[in-house]
Parts: C-alpha cells; sequence; structure tokens
C-alpha cells in the first residue's frame, strides 16, 4: 500500500515537470532513509531551484532550493514500551541554502530550516514532542554526479523549538538519492 502511494506521488512529480516544460516546477526529486534512536524514516522531495548565486568566487558560490517533502516514520519504542511500532507522517516545507560549484557539480556543503507537520504526536523511547507543528533543521554533505545523480548524507534535528513542553527533540542520520531534471 505504501509503495503504490509513493508511486503515485513519484507519477504526479513526473506529470508536473511535463506540463511545466519550459519553466520547470520541480528541478529535483529525491528519497532520504534515515534512523534515530528507536525510529527509522524514509521522505519522498521534490525541489525547485533558486537559480541565483551569491558570493560567487573562485568558482564556488551559495545558492539553494525549496524542498517539500512527505515522509513516514516508524517508532519502535512507542510511549517507551520497547519492541512497540508506531507509524507517524510528516509533511514538510524547507527552504534550504546551499555552498557549491557554479556548475552545480561536484561535492557540496548545505543547512536548512524548515516548517513539518507531523500526523500524532511523536511518543518513543524517551523522547516526546507534545505538537503537531515542528521545525526541521539539517546539514548536509553531498556530491553531483556528471550523469544528473546526487548523493547526500544529512544530520536533521526535530524540534517545536521549545513553545511547549514535552520537547526532547528528534535526530535523524539521513542517507539521501537525487536526480536533477
Amino acid at each position: 500500500m505504501f509503495a503504490k502511494k509513493m508511486m503515485a506521488v513519484a507519477a504526479a512529480l513526473v506529470v508536473a515537470q511535463s506540463a511545466f516544460a519550459d519553466d520547470k516546477l520541480v528541478d529535483s526529486v529525491s528519497v532520504d532513509v534515515g534512523t534515530g534512536s528507536k525510529v527509522q524514516m524514509v521522505r519522498f522531495s521534490a525541489a525547485k531551484d533558486w537559480d541565483t548565486k551569491w558570493f560567487q568566487s573562485n568558482g564556488t558560490n551559495l545558492s539553494g532550493y525549496w524542498e517539500a517533502s512527505t515522509g513516514i516514520w516508524r517508532e519502535n519504542a512507542y510511549m517507551n514500551q520497547p519492541g512497540v511500532e508506531h507509524k507517524l507522517w510528516d509533511i514538510g516545507f524547507t527552504p534550504v541554502f546551499r555552498f557549491q560549484n557554479d556548475n552545480k557539480k561536484g561535492i557540496y556543503y548545505e543547512g536548512g530550516i524548515g516548517v513539518h507537520m507531523l500526523s500524532k504526536l511523536y511518543n518513543n523511547d524517551d523522547n516526546r514532542l507534545s505538537t503537531h507543528f515542528q521545525f526541521g533543521d539539517h546539514l548536509g554533505v553531498g556530491y553531483v554526479f556528471d550523469n544528473k545523480w546526487e548523493v547526500a548524507a544529512r544530520v536533521q534535528h526535530f524540534s517545536n523549538g521549545g513553545y511547549k513542553k514535552p520537547n526532547s527533540g528528534v535526530n535523524f542520520f539521513e542517507l539521501r538519492a537525487a536526480y536533477h531534471f
């Protein structure tokens, strides 16, 4: 069932891309897999480059992209009970800054802070998030190949910024694969 939904999302992105061939709505799509303390995550994203170059020098620049994402988390110690699984959905939107080569190939470094909405409250292991609304920030390093594929590693933190307790936060280490159109 999950795979069918994700295939439908991918098909919708391809159709949207075709509909806006001259002015791309989406520049790339990606999949992330992540793991944290007794939690795993799979996320699918679509991105749109800013096509802006700040601080251009020595063949590098600062630029970025908008990222829209949806993912599913699997808690493995729901309500602090080892082995009890629980799932929730995450929908997010993140502006991401990227330090990269002018040709957008090779190694890059990035960071972003965005907003996320969780389908259920997170209550796993000793970590609890008391709100559905969360901030998601990440730091990453990656590499864009000549064939338009990209691989990256990210460290991501989710938290409500302390506006409601409890707010222990959730951390993920993620691996990412993306394809650029």
